[in-house]
């Protein structure tokens, strides 16, 4: 399976912007898809993060701020990000963990990522 991320860029503290993920290549199966960030010198953080009940946990340095979403294409997932804060600069990528029986495993696909930079 591959993943595409779209729609990072810049943008200014207190801006929005809103991240899409497709994933392609193995559409007859269904994938938990989550996001993780990278920040240069950092370690990957779980931004959002789909469990296998459906369940979406989020990192608590973006709690209240950002939203992931399905979308309505099967294995698609969206990030709205709101009130950016210059942390928040970083790498996005997207992850998808295939769903079996109900079950998402932990082995992922990763996506190349998309670069957020946000200004102060």
């Amino acid at each position: 399976v591959q993943l595409v991320e779209s729609g990072g860029g810049s943008a200014q503290a207190g801006g929005s912007l809103r991240l899409s993920c497709a994933a392609s290549g193995d559409t007859g199966r269904t994938y938990c898809l989550s996001w993780f960030r990278q920040a240069p010198g950092k370690g990957r953080e779980a931004v959002a993060e789909t469990h296998s009940n459906g369940s979406i946990s989020y990192a608590d340095s973006v709690k209240g701020r950002v939203t992931s979403s399905k979308g309505n294409a099967k294995n698609t997932l969206s990030l709205q990000m709101n009130n950016l804060k210059p942390e928040d600069t970083a790498t996005y990528l997207c992850a998808a963990g295939l769903s079996v029986l109900g079950s998402c495993l932990p082995d992922r696909y990763w996506g190349q990522g998309t670069q957020v930079t946000v200004s102060s």
